[in-house]
């Protein structure tokens, strides 16, 4: 699984971060990325919060391959 935040459509409403607390953060810009651990995190729970994470944002910048 591969998860990207596009930085130019992201508006930093921070629905990511609250559905998913351990993929996401908010950096100094205000704006989401993944954190550093996400990737380590169990395929199958990451994988289902990460759509819920896309399904939320309201400006589509988050991206699950």
């Amino acid at each position: 699984m591969k998860i990207t935040i596009d930085q130019q459509k992201c508006i930093g409403c921070g629905s990511c971060t609250a559905a998913c607390p351990d993929l996401f953060e908010m950096g100094d810009d205000n704006k989401a990325r993944l954190k550093e651990r996400a990737e380590k995190k169990e395929e199958a729970e990451a994988q289902k919060c990460a759509q819920e994470a896309v399904d939320i944002c309201p400006v589509q910048a988050i991206k699950v391959e």
